[in-house]
Parts: structure tokens; C-alpha cells; sequence
């Protein structure tokens, strides 16, 4: 017997996922909170159910990363300034 690990199946299509990917920070925040309201309401089979969560997931994937790279934006400039801060009326950066 050979341990395999499977991904399990999704019902999303890979034009679904690349459009989730290329949405902006609000229109995936603001499509999330709709899949969440969809399954908080009830009312939804086990499939449409589990259609809405895998949804949720891809997009508060992508709005997870669209804050992780902004983070790391506001980081580099907080060091950069930093930087500047130290060697401000130094000699250091008069070359």
C-alpha cells in the first residue's frame, strides 16, 4: 500500500481561481463577506454549501496576501526611513 497524499476536488474552475487572484483587495473583502452572509443565512444543500466555503477560502487567500504584501511595503519604507533618520545631518549622506 503506497501513502499518497490527494488534493481534494474542488468545484471551483481555474478561470474561477485566476479571477479570484487577479481581484483587488476590496472587491475580494467585499465578496467574502457575501459568501459568508450566503452561508450564515442557511438554506444551502451540502453542495452549495461547500461551494460558498471553498469560495471564502480563495478569496480570504487572496485578500490575506494583498495585506501581506502592503505590510511588507509599510515595512521596507518604516526601515528606509529609519535609515534616513540615523544618518540625517551626518556626513554620511552628503556623498
Amino acid at each position: 500500500m503506497t501513502s499518497e497524499t490527494t488534493t481534494p476536488a474542488s468545484s471551483l474552475t481555474d478561470k474561477e481561481r485566476e479571477a479570484i487572484e487577479q481581484m483587488p483587495y476590496e472587491e475580494a473583502r467585499d465578496k467574502l463577506i457575501q459568501a459568508v452572509q450566503a452561508l450564515e443565512a442557511g438554506g444551502l444543500n451540502l453542495d452549495q454549501s461547500m461551494r460558498q466555503w471553498e469560495i471564502g477560502e480563495a478569496l480570504a487567500k487572496r485578500a490575506q496576501s494583498l495585506l501581506g504584501e502592503v505590510r511588507a511595503k509599510l515595512d521596507a519604507a518604516q526601515a528606509e526611513q529609519a535609515t534616513a533618520a540615523n544618518t540625517a545631518g551626518t556626513q554620511d549622506n552628503l556623498s
